[in-house]
């Protein structure tokens, strides 16, 4: 029996140990593919993270960049007539804007103080609206006690200075418009002359020589076109802005005549 214990205690022994060195066999095997899988989540993540930053930068690189390689001197005169451009532009489409109003409410309240309460009345409806058509309507009716003629030929004159005010700044807008293309163009001719001074002093043309030049002309001639295609919508929108509120005014201004016609006759 003491035999039968013995032998069991070793191959119980040897049952052991075997199982820990096929365990122990099992686990290099399967580390290596872990370690690799860990190393290529690790090089993903990186190179995902890599990508976001060069895509969040890129367009403020790039554009830094050609800024650059078009010669900070023509390149800066571009910069400085966009800024100035959209400077008036933008000031022109918030006081257009302003001076939108509605004027066929404008003339419901002009009639109904008419009836109500007379001329000062429309006066005071007027003077607590803003906006060019009221003003015009302002002064059609401080003059109503002259007579109908005097209050149509105040209401055209006044109508001609307040199309002169929503006018005001365009015309500098269309400077930086033509301004900002000829600046391009001398970016242009500046590079050209700068391309055929390397190839007189090489001696020789090669395409590395007139490379820097020719980048500069397109690179300015191109910065000046976008310019002036910005300018160019900001410049449409306003004079499209003018034309209908100057038509506006004409049709309010006729109706304001034939309120005042028939105020005349019920006197």
């Amino acid at each position: 029996m003491k035999r039968l214990f013995a032998l069991i205690a070793v191959f119980g022994m040897l049952f052991f140990m075997a199982s820990n060195v096929a365990l122990a066999q099992d686990e290099p095997a399967a580390t290596p593919e872990a370690t690799t899988q860990q190393v290529d989540q690790s090089v993903d993540q990186e190179e995902q993270a890599a990508a976001a930053a060069e895509e969040g930068k890129s367009l403020h690189s790039q554009l830094k960049q050609k800024f650059i390689e078009g010669g900070p001197t023509f390149m800066s005169f571009v910069l400085i007539t966009l800024i100035l451009g959209l400077a008036f532009a933008i000031e022109r489409v918030l006081y257009l804007n302003l001076a939108t109003s509605n004027t066929k409410k404008l003339l419901a309240k002009v009639e109904e103080a008419l009836e109500n309460g007379g001329v000062e009345a429309a006066k005071d409806v007027c003077r607590n609206t803003r906006g060019p058509v009221a003003s015009i309507f302002y002064q059609g009716l401080d003059r109503f006690d002259h007579g109908i003629d005097v209050v149509e030929k105040t209401v055209i004159s006044y109508g001609s200075v307040q199309a002169g005010l929503l006018e005001k700044g365009l015309s500098w807008i269309a400077l930086f418009i033509a301004l900002a293309p000829m600046l391009g163009f001398m970016g242009t001719v500046i590079g050209m002359i700068s391309a055929f001074d390397a190839i007189e002093v090489a001696g020789d043309i090669s395409p590395s020589l007139v490379a820097n030049g020719i980048k500069i002309a397109l690179i300015t001639t191109v910065t000046g076109l976008i310019v002036a295609i910005i300018l160019q919508i900001f410049y449409n929108y306003c004079v499209a802005k003018i034309d209908s509120i100057i038509n506006n005014m004409e049709d309010a201004s006729i109706s304001l005549l034939d309120l005042l016609v028939k105020h005349n006759m019920k006197k």
